[in-house]
Order: C-alpha cells, then structure tokens, then sequence
C-alpha cells in the first residue's frame, strides 16, 4: 500500500545578496508555504556560513533547514517553488 504521509527533510541556501531583510522575508514565505502545507514542523536557521565554492559570484549564503511530515504530493510543489524564486541559490529536499 501507497504511503499517505513521509518525513522530509529541505536545506535552502538563500542568497545574502539583497540584505538581510530579504533573506527572513523568503525565510518567511517559505516556513508559511510549508506550515500550510505539512505538520510536525522544525525550522532550523543555521545563519549566514561561507560557501564551498562561488555560486553566482557569491561566496556567501544564508542556510535554513526544514523538517516535515505532509503527504507526498507537496515537496514537488516545494521544489517547483524552490527553483523558479529569485533569491535561493541552492535546495535539497530529502526523505528523512
């Protein structure tokens, strides 16, 4: 039988860029997306931590780390809202 609901787990690394106010301001709209969408809900805000390598000439990036249950059509969703928002230079969702 299918599984209704999954754990997740989502790693964002938003660019620091625009300034801080833009970065909680995506912090934000994202915890909301996901509280909307999922439950058992831990946000983790790891801060700003240098990059292994440049992405998009930045060296920098703020990290947030996400941890979910919700059913298993959301973290599509998730990554298709992920990948076109200005502002996120990289994303990971995983099944815990």
């Amino acid at each position: 039988m299918a599984k209704i609901n999954e754990t997740y787990e989502a790693m964002v690394i938003f660019s620091c860029k625009a300034g801080e106010e833009a970065v909680q301001a995506l912090t934000a709209k994202f915890n909301e997306m996901i509280e909307a969408n999922a439950t058992d809900v831990e946000m983790n805000d790891w801060g700003k931590r240098k990059l292994a390598y440049a992405i998009n000439y930045e060296t920098e990036g703020n990290y947030v780390l996400w941890n979910f249950t919700s059913a298993t059509n959301f973290p599509a969703e998730l990554e298709r809202v992920l990948k076109i928002t200005d502002g996120v230079l990289r994303f990971l969702v995983t099944v815990k």
